[in-house]
């Protein structure tokens, strides 16, 4: 479920080509279109995304590690609970996985970023404190 979340979560950066090559138009049809207006819009949506999915995954790490932390203690006490361990495991697998994610979101924004300044530099320049 929380892979689902992601993928949902991750949904502007997969289509920013695709909105790129629809909403800031060529040198052909500069005139027709604000793209200055409309780079800035993306720009404010992508960073949204990304403060929100860092958000979420960084809370769910910290959730988790904190999961871990109390079953380990348990652990210490009770060396001889095979199910406890169990559960250890299974908590201590899924902090490494979350973990992960947020090199996957690095990449992810990095790729978002560079598109976003590939067709926006002309249009739009984002504020220097960011």
């Amino acid at each position: 479920m929380w892979q689902e979340l992601l993928k949902v979560m991750r949904t502007i950066d997969d289509r920013i080509v695709h909105e790129l090559n629809t909403t800031v138009p060529t040198a052909s049809f500069a005139g027709k279109i604000d793209a200055s207006q409309t780079c800035k819009q993306l720009y404010e949506s992508l960073r949204e995304a990304h403060a929100s999915r860092d958000r979420v995954i960084k809370n769910c790490i910290a959730q988790t590690s904190s999961v871990v932390k109390q079953l380990r203690e348990e652990r210490e006490k009770n060396l001889d609970d095979l199910t406890l361990l169990k559960q250890l495991r299974k908590e201590q697998t899924k902090l490494k996985w979350m973990q992960s994610e947020l090199n996957v979101e690095e990449v992810v924004n990095d790729r978002s970023w560079k598109v976003f300044n590939e067709r926006c530099r002309i249009h739009f320049k984002p504020p220097k404190n960011e």
